[in-house]
């Protein structure tokens, strides 16, 4: 080992801290691992505000489960890009619906064969024979950012077989309506810790009447 090599060397109490940090992951990932799905469905997670996560409060939640629920019938598939927030409670209420999650952090990977990995800079790189798939996707791409929407965007075009709902900033308003053609709805969506940015939803349907 050289000398540069011994500078790179951890001291031992962080060394110590980091060796009890993964301890705890691995133990936390193998409970999870051995869960049942209903159990899995409880399971909270924190945001990673380095990935742009974002979770919505209870309130904007509950009111986009009801209109996803309200805009499909009991045999159809639903796609939520980017949106991890409304799986649990959108599985538990969806009856017989297909729910699949495309989603870039691998903790949601729990969900099994309802999760799909997906990296909005790679906006085709979802299985080929989801194309037209799903009778509503819905999206809340990660950033405010023409790329990540327009790349979002795509995906979206990729999978919908018909009605789209997108959640993003007011900013992105323009360039949603022309990528999307959709309008802005009047349902606001609120997030647990405000943020600074104001946000819109938005869909090519009438997705307010779903909401009542």
């Amino acid at each position: 080992m050289s000398d540069s090599d011994d500078d790179l060397q951890l001291c031992p109490t962080t060394l110590a801290v980091l060796n009890e940090f993964l301890k705890e992951k691995e133990e936390r990932e193998n409970q999870l691992k051995c869960m049942s799905e209903s159990q899995t469905l409880d399971v909270s997670f924190d945001e990673n505000w380095q990935l742009s996560q974002f979770w919505y409060d209870e309130n904007t939640t509950d009111t986009l489960v009801r209109g996803a629920i309200n805009s499909t019938e009991a045999d159809e598939q639903i796609a939520l890009i980017s949106c991890p927030t409304l799986y649990s409670k959108l599985k538990k209420n969806c009856g017989k619906r297909q729910v699949t999650l495309f989603e870039y952090d691998e903790r949601f990977r729990v969900f099994g064969s309802d999760f799909e990995p997906y990296n909005y800079k790679f906006p085709l790189d979802v299985p080929r024979n989801k194309s037209g798939s799903y009778d509503l996707v819905i999206a809340d791409p990660p950033f405010l950012s023409d790329e990540c929407l327009t790349k979002t965007a795509l995906t979206i075009k990729f999978l919908a077989k018909k009605n789209i709902v997108l959640c993003t900033g007011a900013i992105m308003a323009e360039l949603v309506e022309r990528l999307l053609d959709v309008k802005i709805c009047n349902f606001v969506p609120h997030h647990q810790n405000n943020l600074a940015n104001e946000f819109y939803c938005y869909s090519n349907f009438d997705f307010d009447k779903m909401l009542k």
